[in-house]
């Protein structure tokens, strides 16, 4: 096949070819049916029923049945209609005739969620090459294949299946965090605790195994839009140095978890999405470099990210620790003792103003307090934030009584006024602590652990942004 003058300016394209991906006005869904547990249906399912999707939906099948609301038809040739963007899950074998079709149609955007290409082995590898080949020389993005597709918060679209439960709860709380996964498992998961956790969903993409789409591209798409936060799920790095570009570039947080560091783990993600597990040593100097916030586990993919969208960064690191359990103020100092961050020491002003308040126990760091009505946590919020020699908080309380939920709502605002973060976690009483996260969207960590982590990350974004301004690579 000849060059082609869409092959020719195929790489020319650049992030406005992302947006007909999330915001399509129309959508074709080839291999949706009736069939019992049909994929495609599912998508039609989560379009009506989920998101409400206000566009016009097709589902191409053999017999032209309507699907779920979505209008019927044989072939993408019965509709007369201006497509903006396909959806296929069908068997791999058929999908290159699929995208010659549409790429002669003139669609120009593809998310390909069946399974079967280079993450099966040769014959796999054969067809992802045809897919590839097709793509460029009609100047397709293509999204996948062997993913689980997108979704939408803002612009109600989403063509994922089997998540109609999760994303009809997610919709109704939008917000400022996307995440750009390589895994629709890990996709599932990060959504399941995020129904639990308000930290509010712009965007969710699954990339699968990246014939064309990929990290850098999403990173710099995310960059433009209402995105304050950019979460990554990776099991490979095809181009170290656009992913390095699109980092470089954006002043967003970008928080990265990365699978393969082991031998078995490295197996894995090449069975799983074709994915060659780079030198981990060599990958983690390239987050260092590019001011990637490398996460230690997966549940750091929803744990963390509320840090940043609901507090300021950590400018210092001069921790104060306010506890109503000395066990935890001892707790909360070790876990401090393990990272780049320091136990602030208090000025003997700072102790006198403290030691003055009723119920304190040490006014010296950590602050220990007993049982105390919410003026005293108000006044001591007060004291440490806006003392010279703290840079943030470590708040390790128990809700013993309702009020704690709503002096920790204060203790946001305290921070936000005084640009100084506070992590928050309660040692008891789950029931009130999701409480608090769901009614109240308190950014309430579930361990110690989690909150000393979010304020490190916090602190790494800080000196990262100062980073930001040096060059790469010299030239």
């Amino acid at each position: 096949m000849s060059m082609s003058p869409a092959m020719k300016i195929h790489e020319a394209r650049g992030v406005s070819d992302m947006e007909k991906f999330f915001n399509p006005s129309s959508v074709v869904i080839f291999g949706a049916s009736n069939a019992k547990f049909n994929l495609g249906a599912m998508i039609c399912k989560a379009l009506r029923d989920a998101v409400q999707y206000p566009g016009q939906v097709y589902a191409v099948n053999s017999a032209g049945d309507d699907v779920a609301g979505a209008k019927g038809c044989q072939a993408l040739e019965d509709i007369r209609e201006d497509i903006d963007l396909a959806v296929i899950i069908t068997p791999a074998s058929v999908i290159p005739g699929l995208i010659q079709k549409c790429g002669a149609r003139g669609i120009r955007n593809v998310i390909i969620e069946s399974s079967g290409f280079s993450e099966k082995g040769e014959e796999g590898r054969k067809l992802q090459n045809e897919i590839d080949r097709l793509a460029r020389f009609y100047a397709l993005r293509i999204i996948g294949p062997n993913c689980l597709g997108v979704l939408d918060i803002e612009r109600r679209f989403c063509c994922m299946y089997g998540a109609e439960e999760i994303v009809s709860v997610l919709v109704r709380h939008p917000g400022p965090v996307s995440y750009i996964l390589q895994s629709g498992g890990v996709a599932e998961l990060v959504g399941e605790r995020l129904m639990d956790d308000r930290l509010g969903v712009n965007k969710m993409v699954c990339i699968g195994n990246k014939s064309d789409v990929n990290e850098a591209d999403l990173i710099d798409y995310f960059d433009t839009d209402h995105t304050e936060v950019i979460c990554v799920y990776l099991e490979n790095v095809k181009d170290g140095r656009k992913l390095m570009r699109a980092v470089k570039k954006t002043r967003k947080p970008v928080l990265v978890y990365k699978s393969g560091k082991s031998e078995a783990g490295r197996a894995a993600a090449l069975s799983h999405t074709a994915g060659m597990a780079q030198n981990d040593a060599v990958f983690d100097g390239a987050c260092r470099q590019a001011g990637i916030i490398r996460l230690q586990s997966i549940e750091e993919l929803h744990a963390l990210p509320k840090m940043f969208t609901r507090m300021p960064l950590l400018s210092g690191n001069r921790i104060a620790v306010f506890t109503t359990s000395g066990a935890f103020g001892s707790v909360g100092a070790d876990l401090l003792a393990g990272t780049n961050l320091v136990m602030a020491e208090f000025s003997d002003e700072t102790k006198s103003r403290l030691s003055r308040i009723p119920g304190v126990f040490n006014a010296a760091n950590p602050v220990d307090i007993g049982p105390a009505p919410p003026e005293i946590y108000l006044e001591i919020y007060n004291i440490l934030l806006t003392s010279g020699e703290v840079d943030g908080m470590l708040h390790l309380a128990g809700m013993w009584r309702d009020f704690v939920q709503d002096v920790m709502q204060a203790l946001v605002g305290f921070c936000r006024r005084q640009r100084k973060p506070a992590a928050l976690y309660a040692y008891n009483s789950m029931g009130k602590l999701l409480a608090a996260r769901q009614e109240k969207e308190l950014p309430v960590f579930y361990t110690a652990e989690e909150a000393v982590r979010a304020l490190e990350v916090s602190y790494q974004q800080y000196l990262y942004l100062d980073k930001k301004e040096e060059p790469l690579w010299k030239p």
